[in-house]
Order: structure tokens, then C-alpha cells, then sequence
């Protein structure tokens, strides 16, 4: 039977919408922090095991998104810092981007920015990144929700110096392009903000086969 008017209305005072905001924001906020000390950057315990209760007493049921920003340094180099932006729910556009620039614009030691988007970009704000002093990358909220790393399926993996790459090509007589690929899009690859060129180990351990190591070039 459909429900009448009086009773869509009852149902209504249930759905918290601004916690639905608050707990979206929570996840994405702390997969990014998780991601930063992955990354090697200085991110405080506190931070990392704060709960939803905590946070929603910190930043309220419909969160400042100023305030929720991110700025950590490295652990090895503490005078370089990537920032970590929110952006709101309207359209991403050029005069979006710009603000963002004149905003941070002079900011000591930033090496790095992110921006966590909750709406599309169009292609003319796309173009602006580029234009930044240091590289920009882009984060749907959506796609923060849950940490990918933890999966249980993630193998292990080890990101190879030039000098490992080296030796590794050297080894069995290859060229970049002749290892397997790995798009830069790559769910894994963005996580960890990796480059072109740069060669990953994955080491796999899986019956009845038993243990197997595989390489892949970001390309």
C-alpha cells in the first residue's frame, strides 16, 4: 500500500541529511590522511584514529570545509608540504580554480596540492592546473569513501628507485615499454601519487601457484 502523505512525512524526520554530509566528508577526510602517510608525510596519530563522534564534535553536522583542510609536511623534508583542499557541491569552473590559486598564493614550503572534488570539473577549469607552480591532483569524494589500499586483495607492493628500475631493466634486458603497463588513472597509481616511468613491485601470494612477483610501468 503506498504510504500516505502524513506518514512520508513521519519517515521524513529519520533521514539526517546533514549527517549523511558530515559522515561523507569524515570518510573522505580520513582515507585522505591515511593516503598522506602512505605518501610519507608527517600525519598525527590523533588524526588518523579519530572517530565520526569526534569529528562531528570538531567540525559540527555541516562541516566548515575551510576547516577541514589539510596541510602536512614530509617526514624525511618538513619544508616541503602538500596542502589538501575540499571543494564544494557547486560546478568546478575557472574562476573556481583561480580562487583557489589567489588563495594559497606564496604559501611557505607547499610542494603539492589535492582537491577533493564534490562536483565536476569542466574541461576549462581542467586546464588551469597546469598553470599551478607545483602539481595538482584531483580526487572525486565519491571515490574516497573507502581506502582501496586496505582491500583485502591488495597485494603487496614496493615502489622502485630509479637506481632499482635500472638494475631491474638491466637484469633482463628490457625497455619501459616492454614491461606490463599501469595507467596513470589507476585507482592504485593516484593513491599513491605516482609518475610516469615509475616501476612498481607487486609481490602475490596465492594457492595453488604459491608465491609470484610481477612488475608494472606507470605509463
Amino acid at each position: 500500500m503506498a504510504a500516505s502523505g502524513g506518514e512520508s512525512q513521519c519517515i521524513g524526520r529519520f533521514v539526517d541529511e546533514s549527517d549523511v554530509d558530515t559522515k561523507r566528508v569524515y570518510l573522505a577526510r580520513k582515507t585522505v590522511l591515511e593516503m598522506l602517510h602512505d605518501r610519507g608525510y608527517e600525519v598525527v596519530d590523533s588524526e588518523l584514529s579519530c572517530s565520526l563522534d569526534e569529528f562531528r564534535s570538531s567540525f559540527g553536522d555541516k562541516p566548515n570545509l575551510e576547516r577541514v583542510r589539510i596541510c602536512v609536511p614530509l617526514r624525511d623534508d618538513p619544508g616541503r608540504k602538500m596542502l589538501v583542499i575540499f571543494m564544494g557541491t557547486e560546478p568546478i569552473t575557472v574562476k573556481s580554480i583561480r580562487a583557489v590559486r589567489g588563495q594559497i598564493a606564496g604559501s611557505e614550503g607547499l610542494h603539492g596540492l589535492i582537491l577533493v572534488l564534490q562536483s565536476k570539473m569542466n574541461r576549462f577549469a581542467q586546464n588551469e592546473l597546469p598553470t599551478f607552480p607545483y602539481k595538482v591532483e584531483t580526487f572525486m569524494i565519491t571515490d574516497l569513501l573507502v581506502n582501496i589500499s586496505k582491500h583485502v586483495m591488495q597485494p603487496k607492493h614496493e615502489v622502485l628507485s630509479e637506481e632499482e628500475k635500472a638494475r631491474l631493466l638491466k637484469k633482463y634486458g628490457l625497455e619501459d615499454k616492454m614491461l606490463p603497463r599501469m595507467l596513470e588513472s589507476d585507482s592504485f597509481v593516484k593513491y599513491y601519487g605516482l609518475e610516469k616511468g615509475q616501476v612498481v613491485k607487486f609481490m602475490y601470494k596465492a594457492e595453488p601457484v604459491g608465491s609470484f612477483v610481477t612488475y608494472r610501468c606507470i605509463v
